[in-house]
């Protein structure tokens, strides 16, 4: 019995798996914030573009 507890006590298998699953889900955050941030810049850029192309059509038609 003993020696079982001992066992138990030194197994630390669990505790890597536990370390992988918190580094995987840091991970996880960080990529997550990262591509929030990049899309919330591609959609102004593409905005801006929009318009701009909206304004350049609108006036090279009233030109004609």
């Amino acid at each position: 019995m003993r020696a079982s507890v001992k066992r138990f006590a030194g197994d630390e298998e669990g505790a890597t798996a536990i370390e992988y699953g918190l580094i995987a889900a840091l991970i996880a955050i960080a990529a997550i914030v990262a591509m929030t941030t990049l899309g919330n810049g591609l959609t102004g850029l593409f905005t801006y573009t929009s318009d701009k192309s909206t304004t350049a059509w609108t006036t090279a038609a009233s030109q004609f």
